[in-house]
C-alpha cells in the first residue's frame, strides 16, 4: 500500500509533504511524492523547471515518470535539491515534469495511479496560492500550482486538495483565504517538525520554513523573498485545511485555461495573458542580472555591519523574523553564500536562531 502526495509547487512543498505524511499516516506506509525540480536561482542558476533530461541517474517508475534517488545528479550547470532530499527522506521522490503542459502531468498522474494503486492521493500546497484567481496584485508564482491543479482535476481518481499554512507564501493573505478553506485536517506541532528538522537546516524553502517555525511557536511578522514581503506568523500558520478541488478549479482561471496545454511554453503564454506575467520570465530576468553582479567578500566585519543596519530598519517596519534566503539578498550577497552566512550568524549569535528562521527581536 502506497500513498501518493503531489507537491503542488515543488520546492518546499515536497518537504512539507513528508511532514504531512508522518503526521497523518505515521509509519504505516511510505509515500511517493511527485514534485517539480524547480528550485530558486540560488540553487539552480537556470530559470524554470528541470525535466528528466537534465538529470543523470534517474530510475524509471512508469513510461513517463522517473524517480530521483540520492545518487542522481543534475547535469551542470543545472542544480537541484532533490537528490539530497531523497537521501534524507524515507519516501520515493518522483519527478513532476511540466514540459508537456498540463496534459503531460495528467499522463504522469494516470500512469502513477495505475502503477501504484495508491491508498490516497493528496495535492498539497503550502501557503494557498493554488486558490488564486490570477489577478491578485500580490501573486508571484501561479504557474506551477495551476499546472498541478489542472492535471489533478482531470485524473480519474479521487484527489484531496490540502492547503497548509494559509498565507505563508506571502502571495494571498490568510484573511482572503479563510472563507475558502474547508475542514481542518491537522495542526502541525513541534513534534511533527522533528521529522524534517534536519532538512530545514539546509533547504532554502521559505514558506515551509515558516510553516515549521509557527508549528514550533514562532509568532510575529517574517520578511521574505527578494521583495521583502511581510508575512504574519500566527496561530493559523501550522494549520492544514481541506479545500474542495472543484471549487479551487472554478476559482483558478489559469488552471482552467491550461488544461489542454501540451507544452510548458503554451502554459506560460496563458500565464502572461491571464495573470499579466510569467514567473519564468521573472527568473530569466533575474538570472541575467545576477550574472553581472560581482561577488561580495563575506567577512564577519562586513556581515555584522550590514546586518545591524538591516535589523534596525526591519524593527522600525515591525518585522520580527526573516529567512536566511532573504538575509542573503538583503545583505547583497550571492545566493551561493547563503550557507556560509547562516553558519556565521548562528555560531556568532545563537540566541537569534529561532529555527529555522532568524529572530530579529532577540
Amino acid at each position: 500500500m502506497t500513498r501518493l502526495i503531489v507537491a503542488a509547487g515543488g520546492g518546499g512543498d515536497a518537504v512539507a509533504a513528508a511532514m504531512l505524511h508522518a503526521a497523518l499516516y505515521g509509519d504505516e506506509v511510505q509515500a511517493v511524492i511527485l514534485t517539480y525540480a524547480w528550485d530558486r536561482l540560488l540553487v539552480d542558476p537556470l530559470p524554470g523547471p528541470r525535466g528528466a533530461d537534465r538529470f543523470a541517474g534517474l530510475e524509471p517508475v512508469t513510461q513517463s515518470v522517473w524517480s530521483v534517488p540520492a545518487e542522481a545528479q543534475p547535469i551542470a550547470p543545472a542544480g537541484s535539491t532533490l537528490p539530497r532530499l531523497a537521501a534524507e527522506l524515507p519516501h520515493t521522490l518522483a519527478l513532476l515534469d511540466p514540459h508537456h503542459g498540463a496534459e503531460g502531468i495528467t499522463r504522469q498522474l494516470e500512469e502513477l495511479v495505475s502503477h501504484l494503486a495508491p491508498a490516497s492521493i493528496d495535492l498539497l500546497d503550502v501557503g494557498g496560492d493554488i486558490l488564486a484567481q490570477g489577478d491578485e496584485p500580490t501573486l508571484k508564482s501561479p504557474l506551477a500550482d495551476a499546472l498541478t491543479l489542472a492535471a489533478c482535476c482531470q485524473v480519474n481518481a479521487p484527489v484531496r486538495l490540502l492547503v497548509a499554512g494559509p498565507g505563508l507564501d506571502g502571495e494571498i493573505s490568510a484573511d482572503d483565504l479563510r472563507p475558502l478553506l474547508g475542514n481542518l485536517v491537522h495542526t502541525f506541532t513541534a513534534e511533527d517538525v522533528e521529522t524534517i528538522g534536519s532538512i530545514l537546516e539546509w533547504h532554502p524553502s521559505e514558506a515551509t520554513a515558516m510553516l515549521a517555525a509557527t508549528a514550533r511557536g514562532a509568532r510575529g511578522i517574517c520578511e521574505v523573498r527578494d521583495a521583502g514581503l511581510p508575512v504574519p506568523l500566527t496561530d493559523e500558520g501550522p494549520a492544514v485545511h481541506e479545500v474542495d478541488l472543484d471549487d479551487a478549479v472554478s476559482r483558478n482561471s489559469l488552471a482552467r485555461a491550461i488544461m489542454m496545454t501540451a507544452t510548458l511554453d503554451e502554459a506560460e503564454a496563458y500565464s502572461r495573458e491571464i495573470c499579466g506575467f510569467s514567473e519564468i520570465d521573472y527568473e530569466r530576468n533575474k538570472a541575467a542580472w545576477l550574472k553581472d553582479q560581482p561577488p561580495v567578500p563575506l567577512t564577519r566585519e562586513v556581515v555584522f555591519s550590514q546586518l545591524d543596519r538591516f535589523q534596525a530598519d526591519a524593527r522600525v517596519r515591525g518585522i520580527t523574523h526573516t529567512t536566511f534566503r532573504h538575509l542573503t539578498e538583503a545583505l547583497s550577497l550571492n545566493g551561493s553564500q547563503r550557507d556560509e552566512l547562516r553558519r556565521i550568524l548562528i555560531t556568532s549569535r545563537p540566541d537569534q536562531y529561532d529555527a529555522p528562521l532568524w529572530n530579529i527581536r532577540a
